[in-house]
């Protein structure tokens, strides 16, 4: 007879994985999110393996399989950021390790010019680097996003940002990155990291995120 898992049991087996995931020559801020990584991975591998199977055995085996593979992405995480943060010639630049993902923001101040989508000329070398740890680093889905403030329509803005972050795609793929890995995205004035009542608040809301997410 088949024994039915609970959640918690799930989330126990879960837990004493991500227990297991401490490698010493980490730091502990990286250390920290790889075993987010596999927490996480653990959780998603024993609830989709258990759902599929109704059995408690294939709900831990499951969660030993997702909480390696969220481990390794952690990690590649951790080293793709690292890589980045040592070659990007521009301090604007920032790189940012959620566990799950990495988010590489660049504003649109040193992208382009006013109210343009036409990319400036030097700061292709840093998506040029980009592109390389991208190659680098392959098993990865990567969304660039533009963002804009709320000077102009809501309409115009979203235009503009869709345009921006699609140049952006267009040097990552002229780069050697596989084009099936992009997804360029406009989200315009719709989500704002500070308040448009500012010149500086509407430079931190003007800019492009890459998003980069490891296969599952």
């Amino acid at each position: 007879m088949r024994t039915t898992y609970t959640l918690p049991a799930v989330l126990v087996g879960a837990l004493a994985l991500s227990a297991c995931t401490d490698v010493d020559s980490y730091n502990p801020d990286e250390n920290a999110r790889t075993k987010e990584g596999a927490l996480l991975g653990a959780i998603a591998g024993a609830v989709a393996v258990g759902a599929a199977t109704e059995d408690a055995g294939s709900a831990l085996l499951g969660g030993v399989i997702g909480g390696a593979l969220g481990a390794y992405g952690g990690a590649q995480l951790d080293a793709q950021a690292r890589d980045l943060e040592q070659r990007f010639g521009n301090d604007a630049i920032t790189v940012s390790n959620t566990g799950g993902q990495l988010v590489v923001t660049m504003p649109q101040d040193i992208l382009f010019a006013i109210d343009s989508a036409a990319l400036n000329v030097a700061l292709e070398a840093d998506l040029a680097i980009l592109a390389d740890s991208l190659n680098k680093y392959d098993q990865s889905a990567v969304e660039i996003i533009g963002h804009t403030d709320n000077t102009g329509s809501a309409g115009y803005n979203a235009t503009l940002s869709l345009d921006r972050a699609q140049a952006v795609a267009d040097v990552l793929v002229n780069n050697g990155v596989s084009v099936t890995r992009l997804d360029a995205t406009g989200r315009g004035e719709e989500q704002p990291v500070a308040s448009n009542l500012s010149e500086e608040g509407r430079a931190q809301n003007r800019r492009v995120e890459i998003v980069i997410t490891p296969y599952s």
